[in-house]
């Protein structure tokens, strides 16, 4: 009873497909009588309007196919889709899937022109007498329904996806009619050839593959201008029932249904006898190729969502968010990316091997590298795996890139943050061999900064102090620009800062291109802006640094080299801009200074180097507790930067550790692990690369301007320091001093009124006591004068040797002139 009843259901359904045929024809229209149907004049006049109300012009959209996003070599890095479709024209197609897709869906393809009368009579009339089953809807029918269906869908029209496919009754009858009239449009508008090649680009071929050239590499690792006899057949006979006679997961189903195809191929003379026996006898084969189809899925899943999240803030692509992920999942697109793959798989295996993924300590490491002058992303790796469990060194959280484009809330960049005074230092006229001074300070007792030394509305506010250690070393008192950077003397750039202006330091990062993971600019107060203390990402900050590696041009990072569409038009994608941003002989002169913290004696990375005697410069950073340490340097082509701390903030000091076999005992800094992991992946990266040299910065730079010291004698502390200060000179204040000049005015310099000295350098001002102590008795020989009273900066101050000052003289006691130390070119050390 249930076969007769699926039988009546199949033939009421031929029925239909017969009448709505004859409709098309003029049948109806005629009068003439018809089985079943009667002679009723209403019926066919219904009918008749129906077909002629009906739409006649079919238009379809473009058909939706993956794109790809490859390397900058052409590697393929993932194929993002929304249906797995790769359009190819009708002769990249090879004729035997031609011939067997018409063979088992259309053998009349090519004598009916869009619909065939003797196709619906021949099944009509099977159907009443057998227990098979067969169809009457034309290739071109099929095409239309499966196009409208694929419309609707696309469209995010449920209700007309189903209607497009709805079978009986009154709707399943005017669907129907409304494909024929299309059908037959359609044969009037395209040839024979491109519905057959639309067609074939268009069906489903089960397990996601959509289109005959995804089918051909997903189950046979071959392009479908390679598909053989056999091959053909089995991809034909998938789209009756893609969801139970694809290969992989029915095998017996698939071959039964292959079989059919080839005997079909057979009986309409699209193969012969032997063709037909050997491709029968044939085994199934199958070479599955599981395609990259998304980011989790590639080879280099963060450098992967680098570039999606970076390609749906493209206006190119489309004006909102969702119409660019649209684009780029059904567009076709090709994504050329700056990645070097080759690079790419080294940094990760450098990283893995000093940093493990899922070490007990929780321990992360990243690194990213970036071409200075173009800000191309050459490589963006960490030492995670790609997931989003959190646990085990398995995360989906992309820890060298912003917040915007997948990352992290980034890291404390710590005293990285002193590049960008010594930067502003040189703007200002300040040379490579100008003295700072470096309050006394050690890692365990800090010097106090007050609002009068960190003053504007970046520095401290009036009443608070400012306490800072000198974590990597315990150098104090004047010393060179290129020593205190070497040496990474915190309280040397504290006060620098000061000097310098604590705003004007943070305009000189912003300018670099520096800024906080979330976007934001570096806060404006004195521990971000002096001591590195904000969170920012590995390739903000390389590409800070690229700025100088540049000669002071700065580039927005792009990780996307090219977009083109299926016609290989290229898309006007926003890249950024390049801008000049210093001046290059500031550039120079920074990156001289910077070449001595991998070179001089106690310098922060001293026998750190590139392979090759390749010139390299750079800065050390370690923050507080060093939970987060840094490399970050350059060549004159490539910049870098290195992370390895504690992503999740916890407690964690890293202080005597194992990592990748190696313990490291005590605190763990910027030199320990970061800076070795740098220079190996420097050393790699440049290989093959000319060596070449930096830029010289001139003598102005190195050495300034020579400045005459004032004479200061008898003006107030304050009037001598505007004055100093007004000339380019960094004035600072030493102990009292006997003298008779006025208590709290200026005894003297050091160095001496007129000696020359360079802008930005340290002039010390000693003040008087107001009085010279008299000479001590003694008795003197005849002819011998009583000594002259002393003074030197060290005396003590009067207060605590004397109660009550002398009374003064008549004739004046000069000072002794203080030796002259103005700066000098240091010695090259190490």
């Amino acid at each position: 009873m249930q076969r007769f009843a699926a039988k009546f259901a199949n033939v009421l359904s031929l029925f239909g497909a017969f009448v709505a045929t004859a409709v098309v024809l003029g049948l109806l229209g005629a009068g003439l009588l018809m089985p079943f149907v009667g002679a009723s004049g209403v019926a066919t006049r219904q009918g008749v309007h129906m077909f002629n109300s009906m739409p006649s012009q079919f238009e379809s959209d473009p058909l939706s196919q993956q794109s790809k996003i490859v390397a900058a070599d052409g590697t393929l890095i993932a194929t993002p889709y929304d249906e797995n479709r790769i359009i190819v024209p009708l002769s990249k197609i090879s004729q035997a899937m031609q011939d067997a897709q018409v063979a088992i869906e259309d053998a009349r393809f090519y004598q009916h022109g869009g619909l065939d009368p003797k196709g619906v009579a021949r099944a009509l009339a099977s159907n009443l007498v057998n227990d098979t089953t067969q169809g009457a809807s034309t290739l071109t029918q099929q095409y239309v329904k499966i196009s409208l269906q694929e419309d609707a869908l696309r469209a995010g029209n449920e209700q007309a996806a189903q209607a497009a496919t709805v079978r009986t009754g009154i709707e399943g009858y005017a669907r129907k009619l409304q494909e024929l009239k299309y059908a037959v449009a359609l044969e009037k508008k395209m040839s024979k050839d491109e519905i057959l090649q639309g067609y074939l680009n268009l069906v489903y071929y089960g397990d996601q593959a959509y289109g005959v050239e995804a089918a051909a590499r997903h189950y046979f690792g071959v392009h479908a201008s390679e598909l053989n006899i056999q091959q053909a057949a089995m991809l034909a006979g998938i789209v009756n029932r893609p969801g139970v006679t694809d290969p992989i997961h029915n095998p017996k189903a698939a071959l039964q249904r292959r079989n059919v195809v080839l005997d079909k191929m057979y009986q309409h003379n699209f193969i012969d006898r032997q063709q037909w026996k050997k491709a029968k006898k044939a085994p199934v084969k199958l070479h599955v190729t599981h395609r990259k189809s998304s980011c989790a899925a590639s080879k280099f899943p963060y450098f992967c969502t680098y570039v999606m999240n970076w390609l749906e803030q493209q206006p190119a692509l489309g004006p909102t968010v969702a119409q660019r992920i649209d684009k780029i999942n059904r567009g076709g697109l090709t994504i050329r990316t700056t990645l070097d793959p080759k690079l790419q798989e080294q940094a990760l295996k450098d990283l893995r091997s000093k940093v493990p993924a899922g070490n007990k300590y929780d321990i992360a490491s990243a690194a990213v590298v970036i071409e200075p002058g173009t800000g191309q992303v050459l490589v963006a790796a960490q030492n995670t795996k790609f997931n989003n469990s959190g646990k085990n060194g398995r995360t989906s959280v992309n820890y060298a890139v912003d917040g915007r484009y997948g990352g992290s809330g980034g890291f404390q960049f710590g005293s990285t943050a002193k590049t960008f005074a010594v930067v502003t230092a040189l703007k200002q006229g300040m040379s490579m061999h100008s003295n700072v001074y470096a309050k006394p300070a050690s890692s365990s007792s800090a010097a106090t900064f007050t609002h009068a030394e960190l003053p504007g509305k970046c520095g401290l506010t009036p009443g608070t102090t400012y306490p800072v250690f000198n974590d990597e070393g315990t150098t104090n008192g004047n010393m060179s620009l290129i020593t205190a950077t070497a040496k990474s003397v915190n309280t040397a750039f504290v006060g620098l800062n000061g000097k310098l202006g604590l705003c004007n330091v943070l305009k000189t990062e912003t300018q670099m291109g520096l800024h906080q993971a979330s976007g934001e600019k570096i806060q404006h107060y004195v521990s971000p802006i002096a001591l590195g203390a904000n969170p920012v990402s590995p390739m903000s900050l390389a590409n800070a640094y690229a700025t100088l590696a540049s000669g002071g041009k700065h580039c927005d990072p792009v990780p996307v080299l090219s977009v083109t569409d299926p016609d290989g038009k290229k898309l006007g994608l926003k890249k950024g801009t390049c801008k000049r941003v210093l001046d290059p002989d500031v550039a120079a002169g920074t990156t001289a200074i910077l070449e001595h913290v991998l070179t001089d004696d106690g310098a922060t990375a001293k026998g750190v180097h590139l392979k090759g005697k390749r010139p390299a410069a750079g800065k050390t950073g370690t923050a507080d507790y060093g939970n987060e340490t840094w490399f970050v340097g350059y060549t004159p082509q490539l910049a870098s930067a290195v992370w390895v701390g504690t992503p999740n903030d916890n407690s964690l000091h890293m202080n005597d550790i194992t990592l990748g076999g190696t313990f490291y005992e005590g605190q763990v800094f910027g030199s320990t692990i970061a800076a070795p992991l740098w220079a190996q992946l420097m050393s790699e990266a440049s290989q093959g690369m000319p060596v070449q040299q930096f830029e010289e910065p001139s003598t102005k730079i190195k050495y300034g301007e020579d400045i005459p010291v004032p004479s200061l004698a008898g003006m107030t502390v304050a009037e001598a320091k505007k004055k100093l200060s007004s000339r380019g000179l960094t004035p600072e204040v030493a102990d009292q001093v006997y003298s008779e000049y006025p208590q709290g005015t200026v005894a003297w310099t050091s160095p001496g009124a007129g000696a020359q000295v360079k802008s930005g350098d340290t002039v010390t001002l000693y003040p008087s006591s107001g009085y010279v102590p008299a000479p001590e008795p003694t008795t003197p020989s005849p002819t011998q004068e009583p000594p002259a009273p002393t003074s030197s900066p060290s005396s003590p101050s009067p207060s605590s040797t004397t109660k009550s000052p002398p009374k003064p003289k008549d004739t004046k006691t000069k000072p002794p002139k203080p030796e002259h130390t103005g700066p000098k070119p240091p010695k090259k050390k190490g």
